[in-house]
């Protein structure tokens, strides 16, 4: 049977895997086991093992439980609470406010932790309440949630990021360098989205009642003040931890232990580092590593028989026989990940895909930092599209009752399409990407 047919039966194989509503890891390991036995035998199962071992004994990826465990301290000491009120306070004069806050909120938050669960989340039980209190549309309120939520993916310190370094060999500190323009970039467009809309498309009447309330709390703005004040020891520490990556100073493992410890020394000094969150905190971190290490056993078996089936040369030729315009090429390859982006989760995705793509990109003679952060960005877009955008389920798990699944469909569609946008701008204009990393960390 030839390598193309294989390839087709097992791409059939995973799809009808996923449908099955079965967990994406076993689906995964399952297809990746039957079809590397059918097509290589069983001596493809050693194969398995050292590609596992190899990722066990990368020691760039002990940055990853570290940066989690950072940010999960952050979350639980207070600190978050403190950073979203000092947010409130700045933009409380602008129509929409409160969402413009959220978004703020979530491109900060994202310095903190690389899990876009934990920001979504977060940002969730931090910033729905107050927008609800005050007749916030729901659907613009939830996709505020999950879109800023998502630049977690995105702005340094990046799990993605990390994982994407360790796959291709490329700089961690350059891709940290080139993703902060980017995330900004994204960030600005969500809350220029947010303007214009509660300036010119929603209920006025319901807007200066929002003003209202916002502006009754001016008395307040001294513990407004405070709050922010208070979150200053953050931003010290997120941009120290970063900045030493970036500079070249420690190394992405290295500076990831020091995050984690200065962010239990902040959380002490404020007087919040007790035992039982650390605990929770510790808890919080083995299930999430965990759940990446047990879905990431699962990519290596598929990725191995995927790509020992011939896919890298397969795939390659059908994506470069499309068309000799690299813009259609590369076009191509992104509509690759955002379809793929709706059924999986971003780590198999990265798995196979970069083993096939990377070699398209060395002879198109792109940039493979610009690439990254196209990659990167199109991924991000994962979050927030239908059917399996995760951001889509954990927004329903904290929604208010009497809203559905397709209102945060509806409600997340507005800020996936400014994601678009970025991607676009991004595809146009290089420079947004490689400037940073070109000025701070030349090659």
């Amino acid at each position: 049977m030839g390598s193309e047919v294989l390839l087709t039966l097992m791409i059939g194989a995973l799809i009808v895997g996923i449908l099955s509503g079965a967990h994406l890891a076993a689906v995964l390991g399952t297809v990746g086991v039957a079809f590397g036995v059918f097509g290589w035998g069983w001596h493809i199962l050693p194969v398995f093992a050292i590609r596992v071992y190899d990722v066990m004994t990368n020691y760039l990826l002990i940055a990853v439980p570290l940066f989690v465990f950072m940010g999960f301290i952050i979350s639980r000491s207070g600190m978050a609470e403190d950073l979203f009120a000092g947010t409130e306070i700045l933009t409380r004069r602008l129509k929409g406010g409160l969402v413009v806050a959220t978004i703020l909120f979530g491109a900060i938050f994202a310095m903190c932790t690389g899990v876009v669960a934990a920001s979504v989340i977060t940002a969730g039980v931090l910033c729905l309440p107050s927008m609800m209190s005050r007749d916030y549309p729901a659907g613009v309120s939830l996709g505020a949630v999950g879109a800023g939520g998502t630049l977690g993916i995105l702005i340094p310190p990046s799990v993605m990021l990390i994982f994407y370094a360790s796959e291709t060999g490329l700089s961690t500190g350059r891709l940290f360098a080139a993703a902060y323009i980017p995330g900004i970039l994204l960030a600005s467009i969500f809350i220029f989205y947010i303007l214009i809309r509660f300036t010119f498309f929603e209920d006025h009447s319901k807007i200066a009642n929002i003003n209202q309330g916002m502006e009754a709390r001016d008395s307040k703005s001294s513990e407004g003040w405070r709050a922010l004040r208070a979150a200053l020891p953050l931003f010290v520490l997120i941009f120290s931890v970063v900045g030493t990556i970036i500079f070249g100073i420690a190394t992405p493992t290295e500076a990831s232990a020091a995050g984690a410890f200065g962010a239990m020394a902040v959380a002490a000094a404020y007087r919040r580092l007790t035992w039982s969150m650390l605990k929770a905190s510790a808890i919080e971190t083995i299930e999430t590593v965990g759940m990446i290490g047990f879905l990431i056993v699962g990519v290596l078996a598929f990725t191995s028989a995927f790509l020992g089936l011939g896919a890298t040369s397969v795939v390659g030729n059908m994506i470069l026989g499309i068309s000799g315009e690299p813009i259609i090429i590369l076009l191509t390859m992104l509509a690759i990940l955002f379809v793929l982006g709706m059924l999986l989760d971003w780590i198999p995705i990265l798995y196979i895909t970069l083993p096939v793509f990377i070699p398209i990109v060395e002879q198109m003679g792109w940039d493979p930092l610009w690439f990254a952060l196209l990659v990167v960005v199109c991924l991000q877009t994962s979050w927030l599209t239908p059917p399996f955008g995760f951001a889509l389920f954990f927004l329903r798990g904290i929604a208010p009752p009497g809203v559905s699944y397709f209102d945060i469909v509806k409600g997340c569609f507005p800020f996936m399409l400014c994601q678009l946008l970025g991607l676009a701008l991004l595809i146009l204009f290089p420079q947004i990407i490689l400037f940073l990393p070109n000025l701070v960390m030349p090659q």
